[in-house]
């Protein structure tokens, strides 16, 4: 009977986990997680967790008796210190555990403040996972102030949960504007409208000096000279592979464990998805940060350890809720040279579309779900449309999808 271990207890490996038992492997299945919960969904803790519209429950991705009932050995709070790949075990809570197939889905770890300027203060915050929400709660407080470090979509989000329940917000950006690795200036304009219309004071062009504070924060320096009294700190400068495990156990890594075209590390009995892993995508690799890449990785891992066979082919999309805007992303825009913009049905929807020449590359649709089903289908069909089509407003976006 085949062994299989899978390490992360989070999105990858609850996929991986189901999708093993819906295609008949009938082995063994362990699973270890560092987090004492029940494997959770992710995106509603900066949300509607925590704004306190969703209840602790209702972010499992199963319920606790789908484990037992299809004999997943769960293991909740425990720590994979090792792995002996000559051995073929992982040593998890000084018990050894034996795989046939190892799979890491070990995700990410969010990138802290250097405790030099005061990130190891109390009120410093970063937004991964239950514990870090739970620990700032109580922080949400009419007339707080809270200073938001970065102002990628995690920051943003946060400001829009902080802005939402009458804090005073203040978010720094070091880049020229907010979103700038991720998105067009069309997409971070839209959005820094949204936010200074809600009262968020955006500081572009601006880091942070240091935090102050004995024992706990109560200000800030930032570095154009200015200073800030507070009340509570939230870091969203970004995540890291967790490659730790896999980097002593001797594996590729290369921004993140180094996977085949099958989900598949330098070592052959050993499996990455999620997060933590980078692949091979259009004559490079990349690494993609999202719950559909956690999900559809660690399913094509699941049906390639049955023998499928199968390379691993990424659709990218993403969502961000922000106030009553919902941003739905299509596609990776990378090498775009031209964004086009169209107004959407309904007030106040808009879509960004990116194009490299005349090749349709992703789409950002704000509360415009029409604009992104339609690029969404258009890119992962390998089909694209020519931009002047899109910028015209007497398009039938609807049309387009029957070219």
């Amino acid at each position: 009977m085949s062994n299989v271990v899978v390490v992360g207890a989070g999105q990858a490996g609850a996929s991986l986990v189901a999708k093993l038992r819906a295609l008949g492997f009938d082995g063994r299945i362990t699973m270890i997680g560092e987090e004492p919960a029940l494997p959770y969904q992710r995106p509603p803790l900066s949300k509607k967790y925590l704004l306190g519209e969703l209840e602790v429950e209702r972010l499992y991705l199963r319920p606790e008796s789908f484990y037992a009932e299809n004999a997943i050995d769960l293991h909740l709070n425990e720590t994979v210190t090792a792995i002996d790949r000559a051995g073929k075990v992982v040593i998890a809570g000084g018990q050894k555990v034996p795989y046939d197939h190892l799979v890491l889905t070990t995700g990410s770890v969010p990138r802290r403040l250097p405790a030099a300027i005061g990130g190891a203060l109390q009120g410093v915050f970063t937004v991964r996972d239950l514990k870090d929400v739970d620990s700032m709660a109580p922080e949400f407080r009419e007339g707080a102030r809270v200073l938001i470090v970065g102002g990628g979509y995690i920051g943003l989000e946060a400001a829009a949960v902080a802005a939402s329940k009458g804090l005073k917000v203040t978010l720094v950006e070091m880049a020229d504007r907010i979103l700038q690795r991720v998105a067009a200036p069309e997409t971070s304009a839209y959005f820094r409208d949204l936010h200074t219309g809600h009262g968020v004071d955006i500081r572009e062009g601006v880091g942070l000096e240091r935090l102050t504070g004995e024992g706990r924060v109560n200000g800030a320096v930032l570095s154009d000279g200015s200073e800030l009294a507070l009340d509570f700190v939230i870091v969203g400068v970004g995540i890291t592979p967790a490659t730790e495990l896999a980097e002593a156990a001797g594996l590729e890594v290369e921004n993140g464990i180094k996977a085949d075209a099958q989900g598949r590390t330098s070592d052959p009995a050993i499996w990455t998805a999620g997060d933590c892993a980078s692949f091979p995508h259009a004559g490079g690799r990349i690494r993609l940060e999202s719950v559909p890449n956690a999900i559809d990785m660690a399913e094509c891992v699941a049906e390639n350890i049955v023998g499928a066979g199968k390379t691993y082919v990424p659709q990218p999309w993403f969502w961000s809720d922000q106030y009553d805007v919902k941003l739905q992303i299509a596609g990776l825009n990378s090498g775009y040279d031209r964004v086009v913009t169209r107004k959407g049905e309904k007030e106040g929807s808009v879509s960004f579309w990116y194009f490299a020449g005349e090749q349709l590359l992703a789409v950002d649709a704000a509360n415009d779900p029409r604009a992104y089903m339609v690029g969404k289908r258009l890119i992962d069909n390998g089909k694209t449309v020519a931009p002047d089509v899109v910028a015209d407003p007497a398009t039938d976006l609807k049309s387009l999808m029957k070219a």
